[in-house]
């Protein structure tokens, strides 16, 4: 049996985790991508060692996705990006938590909400990333090539070239001119 606890953070909780995420951000700017990460997976391998909450391993396992986002050469994650997802995984490396991390049960409570407050912030950067990650592993199989062959200009083609045959669907089906059926002009 599960159940569900709802915490309602105020405004004042957000603005404390908005100010540990800002602190995130200045130790970004300071701290190389390669000990950034480093400093997510120790508290990723930590929890998985420790830590027997699901909610906690879950949430906390979120930090994969964010480093395998910065790693993936073919996803080639842009300068913006990179940034916010460097930001997010450079509080795990706060030398300082809310809650301490060696109490047991609750230590990681304050990480799993961050981490969550974060994923929300990059829901955008890590939903592409994932729709990436999906259709390299389809077209590969389907190519029966190496999935680390395909990149995310051909993740792009691919769907610029749905986009264009939605339209001719749709174009054939009459629903041109926004009322369905024949253009008002006749121009075509």
């Amino acid at each position: 049996m599960s159940i569900r606890i709802v915490l309602d953070l105020s405004e004042n909780d957000l603005k404390h985790f908005r100010g540990l995420a800002k602190q995130a951000v200045e130790s970004s700017k300071k701290h190389s991508q390669e000990r950034i990460i480093e400093g997510a997976h120790k508290l990723l391998e930590e929890v998985n060692e420790s830590v027997t909450s699901d909610f906690i391993r879950e949430k906390i396992g979120q930090i994969r996705i964010l480093s395998d986002m910065l790693a993936d050469e073919g996803w080639g994650l842009g300068d913006v990006g990179r940034r916010r997802v460097l930001a997010a995984l450079a509080y795990f490396n706060q030398p300082e938590d809310l809650i301490p991390d060696h109490l047991p049960g609750i230590g990681f409570l304050d990480d799993a909400i961050m981490i969550e407050l974060l994923c929300r912030e990059l829901k955008p950067e890590i939903d592409a990333y994932q729709d990436f990650v999906k259709y390299r592993e389809a077209e590969a199989a389907r190519l029966g090539k190496p999935a680390e062959e395909l990149n995310r200009g051909d993740f792009l083609k691919q769907r610029e070239r749905e986009l264009l045959s939605r339209m001719r669907r749709r174009r054939r089906r009459g629903g041109g001119g926004g009322g369905g059926g024949k253009s008002p002009f006749g121009l075509f």
